[in-house]
């Protein structure tokens, strides 16, 4: 999965650039810009409804973890996974492949949990004066937090790390 970009014509241009040299740059900027946006969203939310009945401040939970989520699924390279790498490590193989797990079900939870969070206490509410957006705002902080995450860990390529 980490090669299906390289395949993908930018037109018919005589500048052929090469993304493969340029890949792991790219994709580390896109998920930075990607985490950024997700807690510059929060942020502005959190400014604009600062009282606890318009926004409660448990609900930065789901950021938090899914920032966790997110330095655990990066934490651990695609070589110690798939068991080429050249240290075993704690527990080699199988606890890089528990502690990816692990990250990733962080990851679905709070994104899960932010879809619960939007939906039961700010779409189907009994305050009507309530507004939508502090939901709005954990759902694609979760959102933006999660695909960054994906392009961080998939988007890169270890072939350019020797």
């Amino acid at each position: 999965m980490s090669g299906f970009l390289d395949g993908i014509r930018c037109g018919d241009c005589e500048c052929n650039v090469d993304w493969g040299e340029k890949r792991n740059t790219i994709a580390s900027i896109a998920a930075g810009v990607l985490f950024f946006t997700g807690w510059w969203i929060i942020i502005d939310a959190a400014i604009m409804y600062p009282k606890e009945e318009q926004f409660h401040h448990a609900y930065h939970t789901c950021g938090v973890i899914a920032t966790i989520a997110f330095l655990m699924i990066n934490a651990v390279s695609n070589g110690q996974v798939r068991g080429d790498s050249y240290s075993d490590g704690c527990l080699g193989q199988t606890g890089a492949r528990v502690w990816l797990f692990i990250g990733f079900m962080l990851a679905f939870g709070s994104l899960i949990a932010s879809m619960w969070i939007l939906f039961g206490g700010f779409v189907v509410t009994d305050h009507k004066d309530l507004s939508v957006y502090p939901g709005i705002a954990v759902f694609f902080q979760n959102a933006f937090i999660f695909f960054g995450g994906l392009v961080f860990k998939f988007g890169r390529t270890e072939d350019l790390w020797q």
